[in-house]
């Protein structure tokens, strides 16, 4: 589906953008994550679509979870693979099917059993805030990136329950939220994070990518940072390209350093977690090739904002309740991989 995003409203973007047969290839997942509300517990469950360039017939359909428990230190991994035909992702609506676990407007319902564990899930959710898109509207539209992302639903709520390898865990007021993402190849190196609400300011969201592609053969990109925060009912788009292109990213494998500014505001921030918080994963990429996803929805984010107008400076915290993600080709980086 071709959408020309200054018509086209963010919920339609909202929709499956893979077309069964397609050649070209494409990856596309609509996830969920949820934060205990005090504690660093969280879960994580993805439906995704895999269609390798130029063998539409081999497409999949992917079923993850991830369950993260910080007071013990041990995460659960469970992931399925299916055939494309047994699954359905609605190209004019809002949902996705996986085998016999489905994904609808408020609520998602099923199980993934994996070599490394099982989880259940029989979750509702809702929220009030609009959508986030996170990089400029007419990028949605264009050929650059070949990655996309929304945030559907942020600062959603959850309820109901999980069920981590026969053991139920209540869920009551997690917070989180519905996210969908799609492309034609992944972003070669990234750091990608999100806070969905801070310690002491429940109302504020955090998306933030900083990233790098590959032009041709060892040619890459310089780092691109793209930011948009939410915080006391005032959203901050610092998503231009121009302005991603003078932002400041820096990271490694446990931390992420990071600083943007416009005329009217400066944030500066780290995103950092222990080994220890994160899940190594498996992304197969449409071109070929799998790259390594290092992990957490646990970790920690600090946060400076200034207000260029009248020089306040705010500093936030979220303690234990980050999601950070990093994507490498590298294989040094020490994180076993569960899926």
């Amino acid at each position: 589906m071709n959408i020309d995003p200054s018509t086209a409203d963010a919920a339609r973007l909202n929709w499956t953008q893979y077309r069964p047969g397609q050649q070209a290839g494409h990856y596309e997942s609509f996830y969920q994550r949820g934060n205990h509300p005090t504690e660093p517990r969280a879960f994580w469950i993805r439906y995704t679509v895999f269609s390798p360039e130029g063998m539409p017939e081999s497409a999949i359909s992917e079923l993850w979870a991830v369950y993260f428990d910080g007071t013990t230190g041990r995460h659960v991994v469970a992931k399925e693979e299916h055939p494309i035909a047994d699954c359905h992702f609605s190209p004019d609506s809002f949902g996705a099917r996986v085998a016999d676990s489905v994904l609808e407007p408020g609520s998602l319902r099923g199980e993934a059993d994996g070599t490394d564990g099982r989880i259940g899930w029989d979750l509702s959710y809702k929220g009030s805030e609009p959508p986030l898109l996170l990089l400029p509207p007419r990028m949605y539209g264009g050929g650059f990136p070949k990655a996309k992302s929304l945030v559907g639903l942020p600062l959603a709520n959850y309820t109901g329950t999980l069920t981590v390898d026969g053991e139920a865990i209540d869920i009551d007021g997690w917070t989180g939220s519905q996210n969908h993402n799609w492309g034609s190849r992944h972003t070669d190196h990234y750091a990608f994070g999100q806070v969905a609400g801070f310690d002491g300011e429940p109302g504020t969201f955090l998306e933030i990518v900083t990233g790098r592609t590959r032009l041709a053969g060892p040619v890459m990109t310089p780092k691109v940072t793209f930011l948009v925060l939410r915080h006391h009912d005032r959203e901050y788009q610092l998503s231009s390209l121009g302005r991603a292109l003078r932002a400041k990213g820096d990271f490694g494998y446990f931390y992420w350093d990071f600083a943007t500014s416009d005329e009217a505001v400066a944030v500066r921030g780290r995103f950092t977690a222990s080994p220890e918080d994160f899940v190594g994963l498996n992304y197969y990429n449409p071109p070929g090739g799998i790259k390594h996803c290092l992990n957490t929805k646990i970790g920690r984010c600090d946060l400076q904002i200034t207000n260029k107008a009248t020089g306040r400076v705010e500093r936030l915290t979220a303690t234990g309740r980050a999601l950070m993600e990093i994507l490498t080709d590298d294989r040094e980086h020490g994180v076993p991989i569960r899926a």
